[in-house]
């Protein structure tokens, strides 16, 4: 495997790491969309032919959605919402990351059992996928805040998106562009939710919103 995408493995699965040990969430954003642009370099070192005009225009529409609009996006309903921090996790920082090592770790367990395409990518970016899955789907479940939430949805898309185009070698461009889209509407759709329930309800913990009941005049 090439150095450049040695690199770009160890920076994401890095990455995944920071994120679980962070609460700031400007930094949080920022650690999504710099995932986002490595992400983007995928398709470019993932196929083992010279690079057409359909991977190219792949790379760099995965990179601008990923690491461009989508945090431009979050970062505009985290000002809307007046909110700067990740308080109180069910599952504390140090803790997260912990569990971050240990998702890792059963990342490569999961990965040896799974038949990938031969090549030294698919290999190393199985694990990585898994760890990058995982990772979201902890922030979703240990986070209390919407944004964070929808932060960790990202990254679960994320790790999707390294599995599906580090091991698929044939996979229609449209096929790709779709899911992007896809993507685009749903973190359009949670930032114009998050807005809404900043205004209605005045905080953005979700474990709060457990206790809404019907209103009686």
């Amino acid at each position: 495997m090439r150095p450049a995408a040695e690199l770009l493995i160890v920076l994401i699965v890095l990455g995944n790491l920071a994120l679980l040990g962070s609460s700031r969430l400007t930094g949080l954003i920022r650690l999504v969309a710099a995932q986002g642009l490595l992400l983007g370099a995928v398709p470019l070192l993932a196929r083992g032919q010279a690079w057409t005009a359909e991977i190219l225009f792949l790379a760099v529409a995965a990179g601008l959605l990923k690491g461009v609009v989508f945090p431009v996006l979050l970062e505009r309903a985290m000002r809307d919402a007046g909110i700067r921090r990740e308080v109180e996790p069910f599952v504390g920082f140090s803790l997260s990351q912990v569990a971050g090592v240990a998702i890792l770790a059963a990342s490569f367990v999961i990965a040896r059992r799974l038949p990938v395409p031969p090549g030294p990518l698919a290999r190393a970016a199985t694990p990585a996928a898994f760890a990058t899955i995982l990772t979201g789907l902890f922030l979703i479940v240990t986070r209390r805040k919407a944004l964070t939430q929808a932060l960790g949805y990202l990254v679960l898309e994320n790790g999707i998106y390294l599995f599906g185009v580090s091991i698929g070698q044939r996979v229609p461009l449209v096929v790709e562009l779709g899911v992007l889209l896809d993507v685009f509407v749903a973190v359009f759709v949670m930032g114009i939710a998050i807005f809404h329930i900043r205004r209605e309800f005045d905080h953005l913990d979700v474990d709060r919103m457990t206790e809404l009941t019907d209103w009686t005049p």
